[in-house]
């Protein structure tokens, strides 16, 4: 059953606001106006207290993943666990997502259960508390087949889990997926901030050299040759590149780097 044909419906009051967030996001262009936007009338429909999004693009089978929040409690360190591959608990529940298409509720506080029009998971009490998320709810638009695809997460609600809430992330979906790739395809490499924080936190001043060197197509070989090393030292470093960038090959790594703003990249 789709979401139109139940009985749900807003408030003249939502109705206003809705249509003041669709006529908003279409002059959205920047991070800040993502920002604001999101602090104004989507705040107002769906309260939360941070935000989680995604974007795939055609060119990578993965999501660059960035985050908000009002929360002090909620930064750079839970957000590198909540997202991170096969043990994030907003991976998870994204993956869950990915099969039914449906806003899908995480909390500790409600039964697993599948409606018409949502999902709810049950999650462990510390990891959930742990997260600093507290009950949240993904969804996303798109899916494996389309060529750009976007995936949100809406945590610490301020309201109980409810098919209200579920029905109005559908509305503002489609609306809020446009407004991500705008936002996220006007950015310069140096200006992206996606996974970029974190990332370089991890990843050494020797490894950023080489993943210069193997953006602009050098082998291990050449850049061994390059920077005076062993060509089994640059491999190591090279696979050490792919696991913090959370990628599998030497070209998804070349593509993500000038992504996140990690390399230079030559006119």
């Amino acid at each position: 059953m789709n979401l139109l044909d139940t009985e749900i419906t807003l408030s003249d009051e939502q109705r206003i606001v809705f249509m003041e967030v669709i006529e908003e996001s279409l002059r959205l262009t920047q991070r800040t106006h993502l920002f604001n936007w999101l602090q104004r009338g989507v705040q107002y429909l769906i309260g939360h207290e941070v935000m989680l999004f995604g974007v795939r693009t055609s060119d990578s089978d993965i999501y660059d993943y960035e985050f908000f929040t009002s929360s002090r409690y909620f930064g750079d360190a839970q957000f590198s666990q909540v997202i991170k591959k096969d043990e994030g608990i907003v991976r998870h529940a994204l993956n869950l997502w990915n099969k039914s298409g449906m806003p899908t509720f995480v909390s500790n506080q409600m039964k697993p259960a599948d409606f018409n029009n949502y999902t709810i998971i049950n999650a462990d009490e510390t990891v959930l508390s742990d997260s600093e998320l507290k009950n949240f709810v993904v969804h996303g638009f798109g899916d494996s087949r389309t060529r750009i695809s976007t995936v949100v997460a809406f945590g610490r609600l301020s309201s109980p889990v409810s098919a209200h809430t579920a029905y109005l992330l559908e509305l503002i979906m489609p609306h809020l997926h446009c407004a991500l790739i705008k936002v996220t395809s006007s950015r310069s490499g140096a200006a992206m901030v996606l996974n970029t924080m974190s990332a370089s936190k991890k990843i050494t001043k020797r490894e950023f050299e080489i993943l210069q060197w193997l953006h602009m197509g050098k082998t291990n070989w050449e850049i061994s040759s390059i920077l005076d090393i062993s060509p089994l030292t640059v491999k190591n470093h090279v696979q050490n590149i792919l696991r913090k960038l959370d990628v599998e090959n030497r070209g998804q790594a070349a593509v993500k780097a000038a992504k996140l703003g990690l390399v230079t990249i030559s006119n």
